[in-house]
């Protein structure tokens, strides 16, 4: 009698969660576009299309979806990164915008900076709004810096520049 009362009580829940957990995740996974990420800022390319920073002084209007803007190619070991974004993609006018440093050519993070709930008009589609990036690296090197930008759809746009510490 007791144990049939640990079966029903203990047992039997965690078996029929499991089953429909899985006919969950089953159904959600067969939807067109989906895929299970369940660690996003994993790597430096993020889950969506990747695109390079702009190279300084050429005209790259409307042909990027995301760009770094004022990104230098050196700073001094005292002098602060600060950049900003422009997302040209209309369908990410919302979402959360995340800055990483990293030692070029390794994936552990030096610096980020996360700006949450970034919302642009159409004609000022700079970010972040209200907010700046602002970093100082003391440590001579070379860095990659990555944008990732998470619309509100849970689609994400990224691109990356190279910069040097001196």
């Amino acid at each position: 009698m007791a144990s049939k009362r640990v079966f029903i009580v203990f047992i039997l829940p965690v078996i029929l969660s499991i089953i429909f957990g899985s006919a969950v995740l089953s159904d959600v996974l067969q939807k067109p576009d989906r895929e299970l990420n369940m660690w996003p800022m994993s790597n430096f390319e993020g889950t969506g299309t990747s695109h390079s920073a702009p190279i300084e002084g050429l005209d790259t209007s409307g042909s990027s979806p995301i760009e770094i803007i004022g990104l230098s190619k050196q700073y001094s070991t005292t002098e602060p990164v600060e950049i900003q974004v422009k997302v040209g993609d209309s369908s990410f006018s919302c979402g959360d915008l995340y800055i990483t440093i990293y030692s070029s050519g390794k994936s552990d993070a030096i610096t980020q900076g996360g700006f949450f709930e970034q919302c642009f008009e159409s004609g000022n589609n700079i970010i972040p709004v209200g907010e700046e990036f602002s970093k100082v690296i003391g440590t001579p090197g070379s860095y990659d810096i990555v944008t990732e930008m998470v619309s509100k759809q849970l689609k994400t746009i990224s691109t990356k520049g190279t910069f040097t510490v001196k």
